[in-house]
């Protein structure tokens, strides 16, 4: 008699076993209905019937392993695909070092927004609610409305 461990270990091995013949012989049950081999039934009330008929029944020329056209000449080597793929990785690395976080400082703000507020030219004079209000009143004054839509 074999042990509760051994039995264990016997059904663990043999349940995946019984599974798969269950689906391989259900497969090959469902596989023996079809048959892609015989003619298929077209329904002579179907308006494509006729163009069915003609072109099942012609025959064509199959291509041949000979019509395949040649390997293109004017395509690069694969080597020269990794030895650009390097040159990429490379332009990568050399950006990364220039553009690391210890490459740069925010030192010396100070000058640099002087100078571009001298390029601005003098601040704008803040506006109030009534220049809004004056403002938005001129544009609606200059605005014409839409033409109405055609009549049908």
């Amino acid at each position: 008699m074999y042990s509760p461990a051994r039995l264990f270990l016997i059904r663990r091995h043999i349940r995946p076993t019984v599974r798969l013949l269950t689906g391989v012989g259900a497969c090959a049950l469902l596989s023996a209905c079809v048959n892609p081999f015989t003619e298929a039934k077209v329904d002579p009330n179907s308006p494509i019937a006729a163009e069915v008929a003609k072109v099942a029944h012609t025959h064509r020329a199959y291509p041949t392993f000979a019509s395949i056209p040649p390997a293109p000449k004017d395509v690069r080597p694969p080597q020269q695909y990794g030895r650009e793929a390097q040159a990429t990785e490379g332009a990568r690395a050399d950006l990364d070092a220039k553009t690391a976080p210890e490459t740069w400082s925010l030192t010396g703000t100070e000058g640099f927004a002087a100078s571009a507020q001298s390029e601005a030219g003098p601040e704008a004079a803040p506006t109030g609610a009534g220049d809004t209000a004056a403002f938005a009143n001129t544009q609606r004054k200059r605005a014409t409305p839409p033409p109405p839509p055609p009549k049908q």
